[in-house]
């Protein structure tokens, strides 16, 4: 039967397969969660950072023991030389010994660091998560634009092949110079060149994605023509900022480092203080013959039972200045993750104004790209128009298109940059989950 794992990747190859021929950014992200090397390695990380609560409280919790043993003798005694007495006997027994912690405060604070490396372990898996989420947008978004720019070039292309048989028609009949069909020519080779570096360009981006996904996940969903983006709430920088510093997952992970920190100075120092611990023991030997006596045979065998139970105190007095030594490290090592929280909190707050400022400036940029789209359609009509009346050349004619395809590559850039920023300021105060994703793949064409 096969695995749940296996099941959803299956699933999620169905999704991808049944959709209307293009994959959409929720359905490529589900399928990384199934396949990329890198999420499912923190996965397992995480499972092994949990063990580490249950390992810390395993030093506070009795431990049972048992051995045994079995000999055979082989006894013989000379006494001037001739043989007093001799034996031949085997000798067993056990031992089960049971032993309780009753006071080691390194086994506390032991048990309490295991408790904030299982966190750790948690926070360090959120990490992965939102860490695989960007992944994936960036990817995703990377073959988008490189779509757009080879669909660009190639519309380009195309209206220079028109206006180059269109100049080369006019210098056969005598109304253009052989200028402009050398220009047009030019622009023709530069167009070829700069398709063929576009197509190779979207190839790495495909298998960018691929790595992540583990499959060629086929056409993708692209944005809507209508698609409206959202501004920062709350709009104001402050605010994300401040929400950065305090609730960003590095400074999460990095406050539990001080605190792991400072519970090792804690952990060294408590070798200098006494360890009590209840022991109980139960013990049976057995011998299957008793020593001989001189001039005698051996005697009958016998069985000895015992119990015992005590309190074992342990006080270090002197340890070559090695527990001191420790203490000092852990110490300037405490100071260390200290300046590293204040390091991680910075870039936080500085992480959270690139995003903020992305999505704020990108929005506007989307808005006025809009507009520039419309005026450079309505320039290429003039220019057309001009051309068939004769008030403009070819060159102005291609210098519209170009400038028609200049901008709508744009606008596509400013677009998954913006949308980018979003996720980025999301992420950059902790809070980027899986419905932040599904928001922005409402933007793409179902």
């Amino acid at each position: 039967m096969p695995s749940m794992k296996k099941l959803a990747a299956l699933l999620s190859a169905a999704l991808l397969a049944g959709s209307a021929g293009a994959a959409d950014l929720l359905q490529v992200y589900r399928l990384a969660l199934d396949n990329d090397p890198q999420f499912l390695a923190a996965r397992h990380l995480a499972d092994a950072g949990r063990e580490k609560e249950a390992q810390g409280l395993a030093g506070l919790l009795p431990t049972l023991g048992a051995s045994a043993n079995t000999q055979w003798n082989d006894l013989r005694r000379d006494v001037n030389g001739m043989a007093a007495a001799k034996a031949d006997y085997n000798s067993h027994g056990y031992t089960v010994t049971l032993s309780q912690p009753v006071f080691r405060w390194q086994n506390v604070v032991a048990w309490q660091q295991g408790k904030t490396q299982a966190v750790q372990a948690e926070t360090q898996f959120a990490q992965a998560r939102q860490d695989v989420i960007l992944r994936v947008a960036q990817a995703y978004f990377d073959v988008l634009y490189a779509e757009e720019n080879l669909r660009a070039l190639q519309a380009q292309k195309k209206a220079i092949a028109q206006q180059l048989e269109q100049a080369k028609k006019n210098f056969e009949v005598g109304t253009a110079t052989i200028v402009d069909t050398h220009e047009a020519q030019s622009r023709f080779d530069l167009a070829t060149a700069q398709e063929i570096a576009a197509d190779s360009d979207l190839e790495i981006k495909r298998r960018a994605l691929e790595v992540i996904v583990g499959r060629d996940p086929g056409a993708l969903a692209q944005l809507r023509e209508k698609a409206a983006l959202e501004r920062p709430q709350p709009e104001a920088l402050a605010p994300w900022v401040a929400a950065a510093e305090n609730d960003a997952l590095t400074v999460q992970l990095q406050q539990l480092a001080v605190e792991l920190a400072a519970r090792e100075v804690e952990r060294n120092r408590a070798g200098h203080y006494p360890t009590l611990d209840a022991v109980v023991a139960h013990g049976d030997a057995a011998q299957n013959a008793a020593l001989p006596t001189l001039g005698t045979n051996p005697g009958p065998g016998f069985e000895t039972r015992s119990t015992t139970a005590a309190l074992q105190l342990n006080i270090p007095l002197y340890q070559g200045g090695l527990v001191n030594s420790r203490t000092r490290e852990a110490a300037a090592n405490r100071e260390a993750a200290r300046q590293q929280l204040e390091a991680a909190r910075r870039n936080a707050a500085q992480a959270a104004r690139q995003a903020w400022l992305g999505v704020a400036n990108g929005t506007a940029q989307v808005a006025a790209l809009k507009a520039a789209l419309v005026s450079s359609q309505s320039s290429l009509e003039s220019n057309r128009l001009g051309y068939e009346v004769g008030v403009r050349i070819g060159i102005d004619v291609l210098n519209a298109e170009q400038q028609l395809y200049a901008t709508r590559r744009d606008l596509a850039r400013a677009w998954y940059d913006t949308l980018l920023a979003q996720l980025r300021l999301k992420a950059a105060v902790g809070t980027l989950e899986e419905a932040d994703l599904a928001r922005v793949n409402a933007l793409l064409a179902q």
